[in-house]
């Protein structure tokens, strides 16, 4: 069984910078695509950044492209999400995403994904 934790969360002012990490256990990491999503109060859950099994090839939403990097780092099965700039409207439950998948590109649907963590609060004031 795969577990994926997210942790990084906090408050921090716009303009600001927060990196949120997510390790996974229970699965060869390589064999994982993975991705971050994200949920505000109200909102539906909508797509945020995600990276192929080798992590050559990424993908962003346009709301936060050039200002968050996705990244990960397979020798210790974890994935990052490095957010820059933050904005107050970037404020919202994050959630590490994974899937089994021999496919090379990344996703970004949620149902491609059969993994979710927990979530991490991401509260960016003004």
């Amino acid at each position: 069984q795969l577990h994926l934790v997210e942790s990084g969360g906090g408050l921090v002012q716009a303009g600001g910078s927060l990196r949120l990490s997510c390790g996974a256990s229970g699965r060869t990491f390589t064999l994982l695509a993975m991705a971050w999503f994200r949920q505000a109060p109200g909102k539906e859950r909508e797509f945020v950044a995600a990276i192929s099994r080798t992590g050559g090839n990424t993908d962003y939403a346009d709301s936060v492209k050039g200002r968050f990097t996705i990244s990960r780092d397979n020798a210790k099965d974890t994935q990052y999400l490095q957010m820059n700039s933050l904005k107050p409207e970037d404020t919202a439950v994050y959630y590490c995403a994974a899937d089994v998948t021999i496919a090379t590109t990344p996703r970004r649907y949620e149902t491609a994904y059969t993994y979710w963590g927990q979530g991490t609060q991401v509260t960016v004031s003004s």
